[in-house]
């Protein structure tokens, strides 16, 4: 029998040794482990998978009925715990700097409560506990694998730490942003400070770019969506009076709709293209597309927040700049991704965040938190 079987453990205790043993991107084998013997201390079916971590399993009623994926994100972040909670990370240098324990748990819950209720199932629910979120690949790789083959819809949770306890932000369309990254390298002709005549100022191109940059989202980008362009890092020469060769600009662009996203990256081109008449200077611009924007289907959306509005307080959210790779999913199947009160001290990544928690055991309204839209 599991130590996960349903033999009087709470489900915070659960949630607990989760937490503990953080895991980081790719590398989730015990939490996988653990997962895996749960379930099937439960009798649930697992599916088969190429992929070395993460799980997937059914649980199925009527097999005419519609089939609705869950998903939870199970890895963790290399961030050093610093909270005084009596069950840290015993992982050190790793934590659950983002509640993926969290949201584990809750579809592990679910799972129980679903397997006691599967003879009056009206469809199939599959369940995804999913790696890899925080690399932005995990994903990707789970459509890849065809877990999200033959679902009609999938639905996953995002605890917001800005949310009391026992409320769930559901809106239609956009709620979490594309997050994209680059790179823009100028390269020219270093000389001698004194006679800059005779050298190609990567500096100065570099330095027009920035201030240029700032001009897409404030003159390009309907004021109606938001959008963020950040140059994060600036690195250019090493001496006082050395004009350098090259100069490399980092930064990340954030966008929720796709439009806004393809004239960003045109406009990088064209002001890059212009830079490089007017100082002399070749330009090179790499941009490293990463996961779409999460954007919810309406009409699942409409049917979620009406199914928990008797069960808890349900909001419209404000959207997130930050990213999540369920978008990966949304693309392939209709889809709804919801926000979760926890309640907490600190936001996402930060090594003192933490999950407020109610009681001995996690409360059913706010770990569960979404019905089945059936």
């Amino acid at each position: 029998m599991s130590r996960f079987a349903n033999d009087g453990k709470t489900f915070q205790s659960i949630f607990e040794e989760l937490h503990q043993n953080p895991e980081l991107s790719l590398h989730e084998y015990e939490t996988t482990k653990r997962i895996k013997n749960w379930l099937q201390g439960q009798s649930v079916t697992l599916r088969e998978t190429s992929l070395p971590t993460g799980v997937f399993a059914e649980i199925s009623g009527d097999l005419n009925g519609p089939a609705v994926g869950l998903r939870a994100d199970i890895d963790a972040l290399p961030i050093h715990e610093q909270t005084d909670l009596p069950y840290q990370s015993q992982n050190e240098g790793v934590m659950h700097a983002c509640g993926h324990d969290f949201h584990t748990t809750a579809l592990l819950w679910a799972a129980a409560l679903l397997k006691q209720n599967q003879l009056d199932l009206p469809g199939t629910v599959r369940l995804i506990f999913q790696p890899a979120e925080e690399t932005g690949h995990g994903g990707l790789k789970v459509v890849k694998d065809g877990q999200l083959k033959g679902l009609d819809a999938v639905v996953g949770i995002h605890n917001k730490p800005d949310l009391p306890v026992g409320t769930i932000g559901i809106k239609a369309g956009p709620l979490m942003a594309a997050c994209d990254k680059f790179k823009i390298t100028f390269n020219g002709i270093g000389g001698h400070a004194a006679i800059p005549e005779r050298t190609r100022d990567p500096i100065v191109a570099a330095s027009s770019f920035v201030q240029t940059a700032q001009t897409i989202v404030s003159r390009n980008i309907s004021p109606k969506h938001e959008a963020v362009v950040s140059i994060t890092s600036i690195h250019g020469g090493d001496v006082w009076n050395v004009l350098p060769g090259k100069v490399e600009l980092l930064g990340t662009v954030r966008t929720f709709y796709d439009q806004d996203r393809d004239l960003i990256i045109d406009r990088f081109a064209a002001i890059a293209d212009g830079l490089q008449q007017a100082f002399n200077v070749q330009i090179a611009v790499e941009w490293g597309q990463g996961t779409p924007s999460v954007f919810n289907e309406e009409k699942i959306a409409r049917i979620i927040r009406e199914a928990n509005e008797n069960e808890v307080r349900v909001v419209t959210p404000e959207v997130s700049v930050a990213g999540d790779d369920f978008s990966c999913f949304q693309r392939e199947v209709p889809g709804v991704f919801a926000f979760v009160g926890s309640n907490g001290p600190e936001d996402w990544h930060h090594p003192a965040y933490r999950v407020t928690l109610k009681g001995s055991a996690l409360p059913q309204n706010s770990i569960i938190a979404l019905r089945l839209p059936f």
